[in-house]
């Protein structure tokens, strides 16, 4: 197990880097609740270095994301742009049409296909691919309510979209389970699973376009600083990119992590059970 740094504050290494790529539910939220620290944190990160780009797993257009950052209480001069698994779904999603998509999620996530010409079906015979954004009913719908489902789609060999790759999600003080946790059952069934989001290149090219438009130059990823509470998605998404991460502990992991003596053993055990690794780990994004 690698020796995983503390960082108390941002501001010890805010100078070794010309913008970030920073997570939202978990870092600047938790869905209910706005982290006015971090919040905080990123602004001055903006005003003396460079930009922030907010690069999330939620699957829908980025202009839904900022909406909700707005119910929240996250003031917009802490961020320059937003890039959602959403935007990168969808291009994946028009190269599939015009289907018919076979799609389990919440109604809440029908953004995602607003404009596109697909065609749809509930008929698992009919189906060309399956867009997987969550459970249907949340909180109620657990993962392995959906095994023999997803056994009956793996059997035709359908590809799976997981427009969100995340495991869980934070709400308030509780994890709710998201459409990686589908996915997990869908390859452990055999099915092929297609991740645009974290950890996957497709949303990260399109954050490296926006910070090369937001710069006016292409920069280096050893300039670009990571930051998520995600292990198997935010952390394992920097490694693979190059990109050095800043591991928040007390995202997901709530309360258990945070400030207690165990803390980098418990993120470095978190990290390594992922295959992840970071440059640095902290309960909280803190300036």
């Amino acid at each position: 197990m690698s020796q995983l740094p503390m960082l108390a504050h941002l501001n010890q290494i805010a100078d070794e880097y010309d913008a970030i790529l920073c997570d939202v539910w978990g870092v600047i939220h938790n869905g209910r609740e706005v982290f006015p620290e971090a919040v905080d944190a990123l602004r001055r990160f903006r005003e003396i270095r460079g930009p922030v780009v907010l690069i999330t797993n939620a699957p829908v257009p980025a202009e839904r994301v900022l909406m909700s950052l707005a119910q929240v209480g996250v003031e917009p001069d802490c961020y320059d742009a937003v890039i959602t698994s959403g935007d990168a779904t969808r291009a994946e999603l028009e190269k599939r049409m015009p289907g018919p998509a076979y799609c389990i999620g919440p109604d809440y996530d029908d953004p995602l296909y607003q404009g596109l010409a697909m065609e749809y079906t509930t008929e698992i015979d009919q189906a060309a691919f399956i867009s997987c954004t969550g459970l249907r009913e949340i909180p109620q719908d657990l993962p392995e309510d959906y095994r023999d489902e997803l056994k009956k789609l793996a059997a035709r060999e359908l590809e799976m979209l997981c427009a969100n790759p995340d495991l869980v999600f934070r709400y308030g003080d509780d994890l709710i389970p998201s459409a990686g946790s589908l996915a997990k059952i869908y390859e452990e069934l055999g099915g092929r699973v297609i991740r645009p989001g974290k950890p996957g290149a497709p949303i990260y090219n399109l954050a490296y376009k926006k910070l090369e438009e937001l710069l006016g130059y292409k920069p280096s990823r050893d300039t670009i600083l990571a930051i998520g509470d995600g292990p198997a998605t935010d952390a394992r998404g920097a490694v693979r990119e190059g990109l050095d991460c800043l591991f928040i502990g007390g995202g997901i992991h709530g309360g258990m992590m945070d400030e207690s003596e165990s803390f980098l053993e418990d993120a470095a055990m978190l990290l390594e059970n992922d295959e992840a690794d970071a440059a640095y780990a902290a309960p909280a994004l803190i300036w």
